[in-house]
């Protein structure tokens, strides 16, 4: 009605529309009236709501938008700020549901346990490290990712991009996993994956013994013992890489590289960690070092 009056009388627009003219008036009376202590706060929420989604590339939800906020002071409950993201049609994005795939075993695969049994996080950095590959597409074609990842600080320590699948990939993400652990000598981790051919070579196999590192893969065929890396790359592909177009492997290794370190390990909020970003995390750990506790990180890398 207040965007036709001058095409139209209210009288009139009112009539056909069922309402009443009186109410009209008053609305528009409400209106001009300076807002109260209630909508001024309702705003100033609105905004500081905004700019958090926003600065997620309007990825969060209402429960991380309630934590960022948390973090900078701002004490307000979820459904306060779930209502005002419907007021602004502000969407948080989910992963997308989780497909089961298929791991085909190597050939002659070596006769290696499940050490973990789906206990991923096991109450400390450096006992267990889970890993897997996933394919990107790029308009030169496919790019093939792994990933490292601590299970309990959620951090992803290694990763490696190549045109081929092959163990030279998990060797190169592993041993990047290492450096960053480099005043921390991870002797005794479990190197956790599937049953492909990459984690069950000979050359993978021997760079394992190398490094001091027990290896454990899941069952064939069962997708769910090895869910915490899907989840990983879940986020990945929801929340960053399916959003854009990639033309070239470059572009598609320097977006990832830079969403792995400066958005997953330096800035997104995981909520099975107190919602703190994982580098942040390790440095808590850190500083809450006691006597007897298991928890030995290095400086951030």
């Amino acid at each position: 009605m207040h965007a036709e009056k001058h095409n139209h009388q209210i009288i009139r627009m009112a009539r056909l529309l069922g309402v009443s003219a009186s109410g009209y008036y008053a609305w528009v009376a409400r209106g001009a009236q300076p807002a109260g202590p209630r909508m001024q706060r309702q705003r100033v929420i609105d905004e500081k709501v905004r700019k958090v989604h926003a600065d997620s590339d309007d990825v969060y939800g209402a429960p991380r938008v309630t934590a960022q906020l948390d973090r900078e002071g701002v004490k307000v409950n979820k459904k306060t700020v779930a209502a005002s993201m419907r007021r602004q049609g502000l969407e948080g994005i989910s992963p997308a549901m989780f497909t089961p795939v298929t791991t085909i075993a190597g050939v002659k695969p070596h006769r290696l346990p499940d050490r973990v049994k789906r206990t991923w996080d096991q109450g400390a950095p450096d006992k267990v490290w889970i890993s897997d590959v996933t394919y990107l597409r790029t308009g030169e074609g496919w790019l093939y990712l792994c990933l490292v990842t601590d299970a309990h600080t959620r951090r992803v320590l290694g990763w490696a991009m190549s045109t081929v699948q092959n163990s030279e990939l998990i060797e190169s993400a592993l041993r990047r996993a290492c450096l960053v652990r480099q005043n921390h000598k991870p002797e005794g981790v479990v190197f956790h994956a599937d049953r492909g051919t990459q984690y069950t070579s000979e050359d993978t196999h021997k760079v394992c013994k190398t490094l001091g590192i027990e290896q454990s893969v899941g069952r064939t065929g069962i997708c769910f013992d090895n869910a915490m890396a899907e989840s990983v790359f879940s986020k990945l592909k929801t929340e960053f890489y399916d959003r854009r177009t990639w033309a070239t492997r470059a572009q598609a290794r320097t977006g990832v590289a830079y969403w792995i370190e400066k958005v997953y390990n330096r800035r997104r909020l995981h909520s099975a960690i107190g919602m703190l970003p994982p580098v942040e995390y390790e440095e808590s750990l850190r500083r809450d070092r006691r006597p007897g506790k298991s928890e030995q990180l290095p400086a951030a890398a």
